[in-house]
């Protein structure tokens, strides 16, 4: 570089500097996503209950992105390509049968092990569409937070590999304080991070993970009637699952059971191998 270069080239403020670490960007990210989700579900209890049906949910999600394409926009001064809206449809689509695949085939080794047993089902059909926009919600706010800011973040600064690492660690952590958790369920919780990361990496997009992420959790919270991450079960199909709890996962759910470890992994190991095909 030459003199004059030097001369007229800027010197970074402090400011500058502070809000491009990545750690501070991190913080600031989580912060985008959570503030105004949680703002609009706190601020949706001033409507009367029957009138809060679907739309609480659905706009926590639309806020949620929107502070996270603001945090892009305003601090990071990019357009977020990681929200694109070119073929967001059939990624999600994608992901949505993905994630399904993976839960029917859980559900069905533990049926052909006799320890998946559907007993009847509810009445209440309608909770299947009570279920949907909470299931929306909890996809987008996750995958922004885990896959678009954390692991995004991290693998900027310090490379793919860390990123897996910590994108493994943070999401089996987030989900320690659950109900009825083992070792196991969060050995999975891990391993499940890692694979809706190895989604992100397909594309660079957060669809097909939330897609994959939204399909599993609305197949067992909505569909079957088995806890999710140790939350009450209260789908319309009736489940019992007998055996023990390191096949059925017992009252965590079937993320805990030996059975998802094993199709998890495999679906983690093949997309990593994809993405690094790539």
């Amino acid at each position: 570089m030459s003199i004059a270069q030097q001369i007229v080239s800027p010197v970074p403020t402090f400011r500058a500097r502070l809000f491009s670490h990545p750690v501070v960007r991190i913080v600031l990210g989580v912060v985008a996503v959570m503030l105004p989700m949680m703002l609009t579900l706190m601020l949706s209890e001033i409507v009367p209950k029957p009138e809060r049906v679907v739309w609480p949910f659905l706009l926590a999600a639309t806020m949620s992105l929107a502070g996270y394409r603001l945090f892009t926009q305003r601090l990071e001064k990019r357009e977020g390509t990681e929200l694109a809206s070119a073929g967001a449809t059939r990624e999600a689509a994608r992901g949505v049968a993905i994630g399904a695949a993976l839960g029917l085939g859980v559900a069905g080794v533990l049926a052909a092990a006799g320890a998946f047993i559907v007993t009847g089902s509810s009445a209440d059909w309608t909770f299947l569409l009570k279920s949907l926009p909470e299931q929306i919600m909890v996809a987008c706010f996750e995958e922004l937070l885990f896959r678009a800011v954390l692991f995004r973040i991290v693998e900027q600064r310090w490379g793919t590999r860390t990123a897996l690492v910590v994108s493994f660690l943070a999401f089996a952590l987030a989900h320690m304080q659950n109900e009825h958790v083992s070792v196991l369920a969060i050995l999975i919780t891990g391993v499940a991070g890692l694979t809706l990361s190895a989604c992100y990496l397909q594309t660079r997009r957060i669809w097909l993970s939330i897609g994959v992420h939204f399909g599993w959790n609305f197949l067992y919270d909505g569909f079957f009637s088995v806890p999710v991450s140790g939350h009450a079960a209260r789908g319309w199909l009736q489940v019992s699952l007998p055996g023990p709890e390191w096949l059925t996962g017992g009252a965590y759910g079937v993320e805990g059971s030996v059975v998802t470890l094993v199709l998890w992994s495999a679906a983690a190991v093949f997309l990593l191998r994809r993405a690094a095909s790539r």
